[in-house]
């Protein structure tokens, strides 16, 4: 079997720019590549501390490849990500909306889930905190 290298999520929305300040201005990741399409961001690339997510919208994947968006599902992901400061990570995400308030968990976590701009939920997970 081949070795798995790295897993990078692809966030399937209508519009990109709604994250962009959720991911870069709140929590300091940075766009590694980007392409427009219709004049918007079609497909974006972004970094930090080893986690990469992505973005590609609707619109995008249809010029891009139309038989594969006639198979993509019409709703958002979930993204799961661990952190070692829960604290400061929440702090930087002060006004944006909590689906599940923080909370201790059976399997050793200290979390939290938020809904970014996109409409995507987005936990961020502090072990042996």
């Amino acid at each position: 079997m081949p070795a798995m290298k790295k897993l990078t999520p692809i966030l399937y929305v209508q519009r990109i720019e709604p994250a962009l300040s959720f991911w870069e201005d709140r929590l300091g990741f940075a766009r590694t590549a980007e392409v427009p399409h219709d004049e918007r961001l079609g497909f974006l690339i972004l970094q930090k501390d080893g986690v990469e997510v992505m973005y590609q919208t609707r619109d995008s994947v249809q010029a891009d490849a139309p038989a594969l968006a006639e198979r993509m599902p019409m709703e958002g992901s979930f993204l799961f990500i661990e952190v070692d400061d829960l604290d400061a990570v929440e702090r930087a995400l002060e006004g944006v909306e909590r689906v599940v308030p923080r909370r201790k968990t059976p399997y050793g976590a200290d979390e939290i889930f938020v809904r970014e701009p996109a409409g995507n939920l987005v936990g961020f997970a502090q072990f042996g905190a």
